[in-house]
């Protein structure tokens, strides 16, 4: 069974392409889901790094809370809850970090006890440019009615240039040095 869960526990979804320099230990924990053994989010950072690939993470944080008798058992029903919503919002980050878990000691609602717990997506990669276009699940978010494409440049278009009789010069003669 699990070591217990603190903060800086990473969890990686299964499938992911890692270094094949880096020896990791992991177990399931929920379908889909590792549960990296031995390595806090520093450790594995550290290792991956050494081996030249990237770890990134996103600054914002998830959280989950839930109520119950057992404190293991609602710290687990919480990150599977985070890990749920990880699945129905199809992001691209491929592992996740433990970041804070509420004392369960002085955590009562009407004398129920309960546990949040807070973590933050984190991606393992090669390159040093997170979510590269020529990524197969690459997608750009777009406002309605606007579609951009990879190979498409961002810029004026050459019949949108402004005619040089057009341009306005600006008045120098009211500057003072």
């Amino acid at each position: 069974m699990l070591n217990a869960i603190e903060a800086g526990r990473i969890f990686v979804r299964e499938g992911t392409v890692l270094p094949e320099t880096l020896q990791i230990e992991s177990e399931l924990y929920i379908p889909g889901w590792r549960s990296v053994k031995n390595l806090d989010g520093y450790g594995l950072g550290r290792k991956i790094q050494a081996a030249g690939w990237n770890f990134f993470y996103l600054a914002y944080e998830t959280k989950a809370t839930v109520f119950g008798i057992d404190g293991e058992k609602m710290i687990r029903r919480a990150i599977e809850r985070i890990l749920a919503n990880r699945e129905a919002e199809a992001e691209k980050f491929n592992s996740l970090e433990i970041v804070r878990l509420a004392s369960l000691a002085s955590k009562r609602y009407l004398g129920i006890r309960h546990v949040t717990v807070s973590a933050r997506s984190r991606h393992i990669q090669e390159g040093p440019v997170i979510f590269q276009v020529q990524d197969k699940d690459f997608e750009v978010a777009a406002p309605s009615k606007i579609e951009l494409r990879p190979d498409q440049s961002i810029g004026l278009l050459p019949s949108k240039e402004v005619p040089l009789d057009e341009v306005k010069m600006p008045n120098l003669e009211s500057v003072h040095i």
